[in-house]
């Protein structure tokens, strides 16, 4: 009898394991075998590389992997530690920065040391706390930064003697040579200086935000009585800060105002100088669907050397937005609005427009590196969902596709693109990292991540599908099934999706995520690509312009409908999840799909475009003030009413969320609770839009559940 006993409580463990379902941390443990190539930083010969070494700056061949020098030994004698480094133009000198204290997304402050190539590193400006943004002048004399919202530089010839450009900084009111925050979260910079080539002048905006309204957050941070987080963020249709552009000699101590124009409700999203040390400058109006690039002369005098108009948007600029040749005289733009499609374009300032470089019905997607004679570009030439690297001639002749595989690279290259080292990966393959020379040709393997390769094996993987829409519009998606797959059978679905305009989700890369661990508990996972999504064209992108959540969220819908025509799909069992734009969208299929979905997850998301910044928001849906009814009539808080008794709806959200506040999600409550619907909350104290510091994990944990529970 004991054996039978026994023999009953094993099969009964057994089947016990057998039922456990398969979690986020499964995932993240699978993730984990995964390997990649980090921090490598091209030196100015194209021939060498830099990368940490056990805490030591370290330079290597790119031809043989070889190390050749330590450019800063962690283990010598007082030595402090590496956070980050950067190389003076000459490569002479390192700024080392220690220490780091995050800001918000990209910005925080941190300590910083200038060191000799192979030498110690002297603490820069000990007795100044905050510093931030700081980087050498070109001719090593000088190290610029930020501290407490005031521009200052040391002189590295008089033994880092400070002297302070600006006075007037105060948080909240006035900053100098950084960016507020909206310009740091939607035009992605913080250093908002920038040294003239020779190094005698300092080019630099000055923000007056004080009559941007102050948002509070609430720190609950174990403190007896809590205390708000006050920062100044502008919303839609709100007060903007005014931005102004100076430039102060450093010899006589001038101060130059530039001429940007008469209308101080504008944008100057990039400053810096030309090879041959001109100060240039973007502008963009409030709409942002006029960008145009100046140039400004000694006496402050500005010219336009580039102009973009369209009637809806001008695409965000970004580092590459314009990149100047060695000449000076020369440069290339990204533009859509000339062909309808992202392309390159040479100019030329005394000239103007010289040429196209590409052209076609597909888009290049990032400038890579542009030498005296080539561009080299990525592009979406092959596919909308695949990129690959090309380069042409600056006479637009010539174009070569260098990599050969199909499906996505990330390209880092040598400094004149001497070599560039490939990320490549595909829906059926993970990640590789190769290093090549500039024609292709393959040096050697970096990573073949051979290892995850064999642990990922037996995983399922992306089938791709277009379908098409009751209205006739034709939508890539992708769908994951369980290994184990059988048609007869029918099988719970869960959509995933962003959405969000220019966005890509469909994409032929490799991506493990917490909706894997669904697939593997015997979910069929899909993910479709609705209108003003990106890389298809600047017609399809901006369809969404002036009513964001009307027709994406219309396509997720037919999204739904469609699955629900396949045999094995259980139609009663689909649900939705999206996170940031994507909760936007998960909130509204859901409030608005009728019976459609069983289940919805909307994680930190946006609920009224009203509660959003100014730029983003504007450049997709204009102002509140002009188009009401595009902020108003797809807003989710205003479709409460609409959740059906058959949809659960989990919606989380982080209280320190800087980006997407908590509002959203309080306000959608209010509409909820009024409707008198029962839904589900979650919420993660002081956790910002990506649920840091404590929820990363445990916010995919409860998803996973909650899809197990309810789906």
């Amino acid at each position: 009898m004991k054996k039978v006993l026994l023999f009953v409580a094993l099969v009964l463990a057994a089947v016990a394991n057998a039922a456990e379902p398969y979690t986020y941390t499964d995932i993240v443990r699978l993730s984990a075998k995964q390997r990649s190539v980090y921090g490598l930083r091209s030196t100015a010969d194209g021939e060498h590389y830099t990368a940490m070494v056990g805490g030591s700056v370290c330079r290597f061949a790119y031809a043989t992997g070889a190390q050749t020098d330590v450019i800063y030994d962690a283990k010598a004698e007082g030595a402090v530690r590496v956070g980050d480094y950067e190389f003076s133009q000459d490569e002479s000198l390192l700024l080392i920065s220690s220490n780091h204290s995050p800001i918000y997304r990209r910005s925080f402050t941190a300590d910083y040391y200038v060191a000799k190539v192979g030498g110690r590193a002297e603490e820069l400006a000990p007795e100044i706390e905050g510093k931030r943004d700081a980087v050498i002048s070109p001719d090593n004399r000088w190290v610029g930064f930020v501290a407490e919202n005031d521009l200052y530089i040391a002189d590295m010839q008089n033994g880092g003697a400070v002297r302070r450009l600006t006075t007037d900084g105060k948080r909240n009111h006035i900053i100098n040579g950084a960016t507020d925050w909206v310009y740091e979260e939607e035009f992605a910079f913080t250093r908002a200086f920038a040294f003239s080539p020779d190094g005698a002048q300092v080019a630099y905006l000055r923000f007056d935000e004080s009559e941007v309204e102050e948002f509070e957050m609430m720190r609950y941070d174990a403190q007896l009585y809590n205390r708000p987080y006050k920062f100044k963020y502008p919303k839609a249709g709100e007060r903007n800060s005014t931005v102004e552009l100076y430039v102060y000699d450093i010899a006589t101590g001038a101060r130059t105002k530039v001429d940007v124009g008469s209308e101080s409700d504008q944008y100057i999203p990039r400053i810096g100088w030309t090879p041959r040390g001109e100060l240039y400058f973007f502008r963009e109006n409030r709409l942002q669907n006029h960008f145009e690039v100046l140039l400004a002369s000694a006496d402050g005098a500005s010219r336009v050397i580039y102009d973009e108009r369209s009637p809806r948007y001008v695409e965000r600029v970004d580092d590459r937005t314009v990149t100047f040749l060695a000449d000076g005289d020369r440069f290339v733009v990204r533009n859509e609005t000339e062909s309808g499609y992202m392309h390159l374009y040479l100019y030329s300032v005394s000239r103007g427009r010289l040429r196209a470089l590409t052209d076609g019905a597909w888009e290049v997607t990032e400038v890579v590196e542009v030498t005296d004679e080539r561009v080299y570009y990525l592009s979406t030439e092959t596919s909308p969902l695949r990129r690959n690297l090309y380069s042409v001639k600056l006479n637009g002749r010539d174009k070569r596709r260098i990599t050969e595989r199909d499906g996505m690279y990330r390209i880092a290259p040598s400094r004149g693109m001497r070599y560039y080292i490939s990320y490549f990966s595909s829906a059926d393959d993970p990640q590789t990292v190769t290093l090549h020379r500039a024609d292709g040709s393959l040096v050697r393997v970096l990573e073949d991540n051979a290892d995850y390769v064999k642990a990922t094996i037996d995983l399922p993987r992306k089938e791709f599908f277009t379908f098409t829409t009751e209205r006739g519009d034709r939508l890539n998606g992708y769908m994951v099934r369980p290994s184990d797959f059988d048609k007869t059978k029918k099988y719970p679905v869960l959509m995933t999706q962003y959405s969000g305009p220019g966005s890509q989700s469909v994409a032929d890369s490799w991506a493990l995520g917490w909706e894997d661990a669904m697939v593997q508990n015997g979910y069929v996972v899909v993910c479709v690509d609705g209108r003003g999504t990106g890389f298809r064209g600047e017609e399809f992108k901006k369809l969404t312009y002036g009513q964001l959540g009307r027709l994406e969220v219309e396509d997720q819908i037919s999204a739904a409908r469609y699955l629900q025509t396949l045999a094995w799909v259980d139609a009663e069992r689909i649900g939705i999840y999206g996170w940031s734009y994507g909760g936007f969208m998960a909130l509204g299929a859901a409030l608005r799909g009728g019976d459609l979905f069983k289940m919805a997850i909307a994680v930190a998301p946006v609920t009224s475009w009203r509660y959003y910044d100014s730029v983003y928001t504007e450049v997709y849906n204009g102002l509140p003030q002009q188009n009401a009814a595009g902020y108003d009539d797809n807003s989710p808080i205003n479709f409460a009413e609409g959740l059906s008794p058959r949809t659960s709806l989990l919606i989380i959200h982080g209280t320190g969320d800087d980006n997407v506040h908590f509002q959203n999600t309080v306000e959608m409550v209010r509409a909820l609770n009024r409707a008198g619907k029962q839904f589900d909350l979650a919420i993660y104290p002081d956790d910002n839009h990506s649920m840091v510091p404590a929820g990363r994990i445990h916010v995919r944990e409860r998803m996973v559940r909650y899809t197990l529970e309810n789906l």
